[in-house]
C-alpha cells in the first residue's frame, strides 16, 4: 500500500480550524470550489483531489483502506494532528474509514448522502459510455455531449462527467484513467468490513436527501451510534449543489 500525495486547494486563514473536505467519483476539488470559499469565513478549508482524480497522481489501487492513508498522509505532511472532516459518496466514505481507523485524527465528522454499506449499482455503463467518446474526432465539449447523450440521458450527470474532459495541445484527453476507474469501480460502490473494528463513538452528522436512495439507517448506527442524521428536503444526491445554502447553514450549525 503506497499513499499518494493529494493534490488541494486551501481556502481561508491558514490559523483557522481545518476543514478538511473530500469529493465522490469522478468529482475533484473545483466541483467544492464554491462551498469552500463560503465555509473559509468560518474554517481553514483544505479541498483535496482523492487518487486517481483531478489533479493528483494515478495509482493502480483505488479503495477505502489506501485512500484513508492517503488522509492520513496529507494530515501529517500539513502537521494537522486533527481535523474537522467533511466527506461526500466516495468521499463520505472514505472519511468514514479513516474515522473508524483512526479516531483520534478527528475533530468533528460530517457525511454527505452515503452510508457505510456496500450498494448495487454499477458505474460500468457510464465509464464504457466514456471510453466509446472518439477523443479524436470531437473538436468542441458539445459534440462529446452529444455522443453521450445517447448512453447517459440525464444532462447534468454529463456535465458532470465532461468535467473530466480536458483539451492539451489541441487534443481531448481524459483527466482520469477510465481503465483504472473501471478496474475499482467495484470497491468504490463496496464498504470494507466493520465487523472487527470498533464502532466511532463521537457525535456524526450524517446530511442526507431527501430525494436520494441512499440513507441506511441502520448501518449508520452500527458503526456511528451517536451519528445525528439530517434529510434535506427536495435534495438529490448532488445535495450541497442542490440546495447550498441548507447545507452550509447543517455543516456549520454541527461544527
Amino acid at each position: 500500500m503506497k499513499p499518494v500525495k493529494l493534490a488541494f486547494e486551501c481556502f481561508g486563514d491558514d490559523t483557522g480550524s481545518p476543514l478538511i473536505v473530500l469529493h465522490g467519483f469522478f468529482a475533484s476539488s473545483r466541483n467544492w470550489r464554491q462551498m469552500a470559499k463560503k465555509l473559509a469565513e468560518y474554517y481553514c478549508v483544505y479541498v483535496v483531489d482523492m487518487r486517481n482524480h483531478g489533479a493528483s497522481a494515478h495509482a493502480e489501487e483505488m479503495d477505502y483502506s489506501v485512500m484513508a492513508e492517503d488522509l492520513k498522509v496529507f494530515m501529517d505532511d500539513r502537521q494537522l494532528l486533527t481535523a474537522n472532516i467533511l466527506g461526500h459518496s466516495m468521499g463520505g466514505k472514505a472519511a468514514m474509514w479513516f474515522a473508524l481507523n483512526y479516531p483520534e485524527r478527528i475533530d468533528q465528522l460530517i457525511v454527505a448522502d452515503i452510508s457505510p454499506v456496500t450498494y448495487q449499482h454499477s458505474f460500468d455503463q457510464t465509464i464504457n459510455a466514456l471510453k466509446q467518446l472518439p477523443l479524436d474526432e470531437i473538436s468542441n465539449r458539445k459534440q462529446a455531449d452529444d455522443f453521450l447523450a445517447a448512453f447517459i440521458p440525464e444532462l447534468s450527470y454529463r456535465q458532470f462527467l465532461l468535467q473530466n474532459l480536458q483539451l492539451k495541445d489541441g487534443k481531448y484527453s481524459w483527466r482520469v484513467d477510465l481503465d483504472i476507474f473501471y478496474r475499482t469501480a467495484d470497491n468504490i460502490i463496496a464498504f470494507p468490513s466493520v465487523e472487527l473494528i470498533e464502532p466511532y463513538k463521537a457525535p456524526v452528522l450524517f446530511i442526507m436527501g431527501g430525494n436520494s436512495t441512499y440513507t441506511n439507517k441502520e448501518a449508520i448506527k452500527r458503526s456511528f451510534p451517536n451519528a445525528q442524521i439530517s434529510t434535506i428536503k427536495k435534495a438529490s444526491h448532488w445535495l450541497h449543489i442542490d440546495k447550498p445554502a441548507e447545507f452550509i447553514d447543517e455543516v456549520i450549525k454541527f461544527l
